[in-house]
Protein backbone atom coordinates (compact mmCIF):
# COMPACT_ATOMS: atom_id res chain seq x y z
CA UNK A 1 0.00 0.00 0.00
CA UNK A 2 1.25 3.20 -1.32
CA UNK A 3 1.73 5.72 2.16
CA UNK A 4 -0.58 8.30 2.77
CA UNK A 5 2.59 10.81 3.31
CA UNK A 6 4.02 10.98 0.00
CA UNK A 7 4.14 13.20 -3.07
CA UNK A 8 1.64 11.00 -4.73
CA UNK A 9 -0.73 11.56 -1.84
CA UNK A 10 -0.31 15.30 -2.07
CA UNK A 11 -0.25 15.34 -5.81
CA UNK A 12 -4.04 13.04 -5.49
CA UNK A 13 -5.38 15.83 -3.00
CA UNK A 14 -4.89 18.62 -5.21
CA UNK A 15 -6.13 17.15 -8.20
CA UNK A 16 -9.55 15.76 -6.26
CA UNK A 17 -10.01 19.46 -5.04
CA UNK A 18 -9.38 20.75 -8.31
CA UNK A 19 -11.40 18.26 -10.28
CA UNK A 20 -14.35 17.98 -7.77
CA UNK A 21 -14.48 21.35 -6.16
CA UNK A 22 -13.08 23.25 -8.15
CA UNK A 23 -14.97 21.91 -12.25
CA UNK A 24 -11.35 21.62 -13.64
CA UNK A 25 -10.77 18.87 -16.10
CA UNK A 26 -8.04 16.31 -15.99
CA UNK A 27 -5.22 16.68 -18.71
CA UNK A 28 -3.11 13.64 -20.03
CA UNK A 29 0.29 13.24 -20.68
CA UNK A 30 -0.32 12.27 -24.24
CA UNK A 31 -1.85 15.55 -25.11
CA UNK A 32 0.91 17.30 -24.44
CA UNK A 33 3.62 18.57 -26.67
CA UNK A 34 6.71 19.61 -25.18
CA UNK A 35 7.82 21.51 -28.37
CA UNK A 36 5.55 23.93 -28.43
CA UNK A 37 4.02 23.73 -24.60
CA UNK A 38 0.58 23.31 -25.16
CA UNK A 39 -1.92 20.81 -24.21
CA UNK A 40 -3.11 20.40 -28.47
CA UNK A 41 -6.38 18.22 -27.40
CA UNK A 42 -7.76 20.82 -24.92
CA UNK A 43 -6.99 23.67 -27.30
CA UNK A 44 -8.92 21.75 -29.96
CA UNK A 45 -11.70 21.42 -27.92
CA UNK A 46 -12.28 24.83 -26.68
CA UNK A 47 -11.77 26.55 -30.30
CA UNK A 48 -13.98 23.49 -31.93
CA UNK A 49 -16.89 23.85 -29.29
CA UNK A 50 -16.68 27.58 -29.06
CA UNK A 51 -15.38 29.61 -31.95
CA UNK A 52 -16.08 26.75 -35.17
CA UNK A 53 -17.23 29.73 -37.56
CA UNK A 54 -14.04 31.57 -36.89
CA UNK A 55 -11.92 28.14 -37.50
CA UNK A 56 -13.78 27.63 -40.64
CA UNK A 57 -11.96 31.23 -42.19
CA UNK A 58 -8.24 28.92 -42.11
CA UNK A 59 -9.68 26.09 -42.74
CA UNK A 60 -8.90 26.16 -46.58
CA UNK A 61 -5.38 25.79 -45.52
CA UNK A 62 -4.52 22.00 -45.67
CA UNK A 63 -2.46 22.86 -42.67
CA UNK A 64 -4.59 25.09 -40.61
CA UNK A 65 -3.93 23.47 -37.52
CA UNK A 66 -0.06 23.48 -37.81
CA UNK A 67 -0.73 27.03 -38.19
CA UNK A 68 -2.68 27.98 -35.66
CA UNK A 69 -0.03 26.14 -33.24
CA UNK A 70 2.70 27.83 -35.09
CA UNK A 71 1.14 31.46 -34.62
CA UNK A 72 0.50 30.92 -31.29
CA UNK A 73 4.24 29.66 -30.09
CA UNK A 74 4.96 32.16 -32.08
CA UNK A 75 2.85 34.75 -30.14
CA UNK A 76 3.82 33.64 -26.89
CA UNK A 77 7.77 33.86 -27.57
CA UNK A 78 6.98 37.42 -28.74
CA UNK A 79 4.59 38.34 -26.21
CA UNK A 80 4.10 36.44 -23.20
CA UNK A 81 1.30 33.85 -23.09
CA UNK A 82 -0.92 36.49 -20.74
CA UNK A 83 -0.56 39.10 -23.63
CA UNK A 84 -2.60 35.77 -25.89
CA UNK A 85 -5.16 35.26 -23.29
CA UNK A 86 -5.77 38.69 -22.95
CA UNK A 87 -5.92 39.66 -26.63
CA UNK A 88 -6.48 36.57 -28.69
CA UNK A 89 -4.78 36.01 -32.07
CA UNK A 90 -5.63 37.03 -35.36
CA UNK A 91 -4.88 35.10 -38.37
CA UNK A 92 -5.76 36.46 -42.17
CA UNK A 93 -9.51 37.18 -41.21
CA UNK A 94 -10.34 35.28 -38.43
CA UNK A 95 -10.14 36.38 -34.37
CA UNK A 96 -9.54 33.44 -32.25
CA UNK A 97 -10.42 34.17 -28.47
CA UNK A 98 -8.03 31.96 -26.27
CA UNK A 99 -9.86 33.23 -22.88
CA UNK A 100 -12.97 34.33 -22.19
CA UNK A 101 -13.21 36.89 -19.29
CA UNK A 102 -15.30 36.65 -16.39
CA UNK A 103 -18.56 38.77 -15.95
CA UNK A 104 -18.34 41.78 -13.48
CA UNK A 105 -21.45 40.63 -12.45
CA UNK A 106 -24.67 38.73 -13.09
CA UNK A 107 -26.44 41.09 -15.42
CA UNK A 108 -25.11 39.38 -18.65
CA UNK A 109 -25.85 36.33 -18.82
CA UNK A 110 -23.99 35.81 -22.43
CA UNK A 111 -20.54 37.00 -20.84
CA UNK A 112 -21.45 34.10 -17.92
CA UNK A 113 -21.84 31.26 -20.34
CA UNK A 114 -18.95 32.04 -22.25
CA UNK A 115 -16.51 31.82 -19.38
CA UNK A 116 -18.30 28.76 -18.55
CA UNK A 117 -16.95 27.39 -20.96
CA UNK A 118 -13.30 28.24 -20.80
CA UNK A 119 -11.53 24.47 -19.74
CA UNK A 120 -9.35 25.06 -17.10
CA UNK A 121 -7.10 21.83 -16.40
CA UNK A 122 -4.42 19.94 -14.31
CA UNK A 123 -1.65 17.19 -15.66
CA UNK A 124 0.40 15.34 -13.30
CA UNK A 125 3.68 14.62 -14.11
CA UNK A 126 4.17 16.52 -17.46
CA UNK A 127 7.03 15.24 -19.71
CA UNK A 128 8.09 19.07 -20.48
CA UNK A 129 11.82 18.11 -21.54
CA UNK A 130 12.25 17.63 -25.67
CA UNK A 131 16.00 16.05 -25.03
CA UNK A 132 15.04 13.65 -21.84
CA UNK A 133 11.43 12.24 -21.66
CA UNK A 134 12.28 10.74 -18.93
CA UNK A 135 11.92 14.18 -16.95
CA UNK A 136 8.50 15.73 -15.43
CA UNK A 137 7.00 18.30 -13.38
CA UNK A 138 4.33 17.23 -11.12
CA UNK A 139 1.47 19.48 -11.87
CA UNK A 140 0.96 21.77 -14.57
CA UNK A 141 -2.47 24.02 -14.91
CA UNK A 142 -3.12 25.29 -18.50
CA UNK A 143 -5.83 27.31 -19.48
CA UNK A 144 -7.86 26.07 -22.77
CA UNK A 145 -4.91 24.21 -22.97
CA UNK A 146 -1.93 27.05 -22.88
CA UNK A 147 0.14 26.10 -19.54
CA UNK A 148 -0.08 29.16 -16.78
CA UNK A 149 1.21 27.83 -13.77
CA UNK A 150 3.65 24.99 -12.98
CA UNK A 151 4.17 22.96 -9.63
CA UNK A 152 6.98 20.83 -7.85
CA UNK A 153 5.32 19.46 -4.89
CA UNK A 154 7.30 17.92 -1.67
CA UNK A 155 6.20 16.47 1.61
CA UNK A 156 8.06 16.82 4.43
CA UNK A 157 6.86 13.36 5.72
CA UNK A 158 9.09 12.25 3.19
CA UNK A 159 12.33 14.51 4.70
CA UNK A 160 11.74 16.47 1.94
CA UNK A 161 10.24 20.31 2.25
CA UNK A 162 9.78 23.36 -0.09
CA UNK A 163 13.75 24.37 -0.32
CA UNK A 164 14.07 21.32 -2.10
CA UNK A 165 11.26 21.93 -4.74
CA UNK A 166 13.06 25.38 -4.91
CA UNK A 167 16.18 23.26 -5.73
CA UNK A 168 14.96 21.08 -8.25
CA UNK A 169 13.72 24.27 -9.79
CA UNK A 170 16.89 25.73 -10.08
CA UNK A 171 18.07 22.68 -11.88
CA UNK A 172 15.84 22.34 -14.47
CA UNK A 173 16.88 23.41 -17.92
CA UNK A 174 14.85 26.72 -18.34
CA UNK A 175 15.75 26.65 -22.02
CA UNK A 176 12.96 24.11 -22.75
CA UNK A 177 9.57 25.80 -23.90
CA UNK A 178 7.58 25.17 -20.73
CA UNK A 179 10.04 26.55 -18.68
CA UNK A 180 10.75 29.61 -20.89
CA UNK A 181 10.26 33.33 -19.07
CA UNK A 182 6.57 34.19 -20.59
CA UNK A 183 5.70 31.01 -21.23
CA UNK A 184 3.81 30.65 -17.58
CA UNK A 185 2.62 32.70 -15.56
CA UNK A 186 4.31 31.02 -12.33
CA UNK A 187 6.38 28.30 -10.85
CA UNK A 188 5.34 27.21 -7.38
CA UNK A 189 7.20 25.08 -5.23
CA UNK A 190 4.80 23.61 -2.60
CA UNK A 191 5.16 21.62 0.50
CA UNK A 192 2.40 20.91 3.55
CA UNK A 193 3.44 24.31 5.02
CA UNK A 194 4.61 26.49 2.93
CA UNK A 195 4.65 28.00 -0.62
CA UNK A 196 7.28 29.75 -2.99
CA UNK A 197 6.79 31.30 -6.04
CA UNK A 198 8.67 32.29 -8.93
CA UNK A 199 7.77 34.42 -12.42
CA UNK A 200 11.50 33.20 -14.05
CA UNK A 201 13.67 30.61 -13.73
CA UNK A 202 17.30 31.64 -14.31
CA UNK A 203 19.58 28.29 -13.20
CA UNK A 204 21.29 29.15 -9.65
CA UNK A 205 19.89 32.93 -10.02
CA UNK A 206 16.24 32.17 -10.22
CA UNK A 207 14.62 34.16 -7.17
CA UNK A 208 11.63 32.72 -5.23
CA UNK A 209 9.34 35.21 -3.17
CA UNK A 210 6.94 33.52 -0.53
CA UNK A 211 3.92 32.81 -1.30
CA UNK A 212 2.31 32.17 2.41
CA UNK A 213 0.04 34.05 4.51
CA UNK A 214 1.97 34.63 7.28
CA UNK A 215 0.96 33.62 11.17
CA UNK A 216 0.88 35.92 13.92
CA UNK A 217 2.19 38.89 11.91
CA UNK A 218 5.45 36.72 11.15
CA UNK A 219 5.96 34.37 8.19
CA UNK A 220 4.48 30.56 7.08
CA UNK A 221 1.48 30.01 7.30
CA UNK A 222 -0.84 29.19 10.33
CA UNK A 223 -2.37 26.05 11.81
CA UNK A 224 -5.07 24.62 9.31
CA UNK A 225 -7.48 22.27 11.32
CA UNK A 226 -8.71 21.05 8.57
CA UNK A 227 -5.75 19.73 6.55
CA UNK A 228 -2.94 20.96 5.08
CA UNK A 229 -1.39 24.47 5.78
CA UNK A 230 -1.11 25.14 1.90
CA UNK A 231 -4.30 24.17 1.20
CA UNK A 232 -5.20 27.92 0.51
CA UNK A 233 -3.30 27.21 -2.26
CA UNK A 234 -5.72 24.75 -4.51
CA UNK A 235 -8.71 25.76 -2.25
CA UNK A 236 -8.95 29.12 -3.00
CA UNK A 237 -5.98 30.58 -5.33
CA UNK A 238 -6.98 27.90 -8.31
CA UNK A 239 -10.65 28.37 -8.29
CA UNK A 240 -11.01 29.23 -11.58
CA UNK A 241 -12.89 33.08 -10.24
CA UNK A 242 -9.61 33.88 -8.74
CA UNK A 243 -7.63 32.72 -11.15
CA UNK A 244 -9.27 34.83 -13.75
CA UNK A 245 -9.27 37.55 -11.48
CA UNK A 246 -5.32 37.12 -11.23
CA UNK A 247 -5.04 37.22 -15.25
CA UNK A 248 -7.37 40.43 -15.69
CA UNK A 249 -6.14 42.55 -13.04
CA UNK A 250 -3.33 41.88 -11.04
CA UNK A 251 -0.72 40.31 -13.41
Amino acid sequence: MVSKTNEKALEDLIQECLINQQSYHLGENKDFNPQIALDTAKLWQFLETTQPEELEKLKYNPDWQKLILDRIDRKIKKNSVLHLLKKGLDIDSAHLTLFYSQPYNDLNLQIQANFNQNIFSVTRQVHFSTTDTALSIDLVIFINGLPIITIELKNQWTNQTVYHAKKQYCQRDYQQPLLNFGRCLVHFAVDTDEVWMTTRLNGKSTYFLPFNQGNNNGKGNPINPHGHKTSYLWEDIFSRSSLANILEHFV
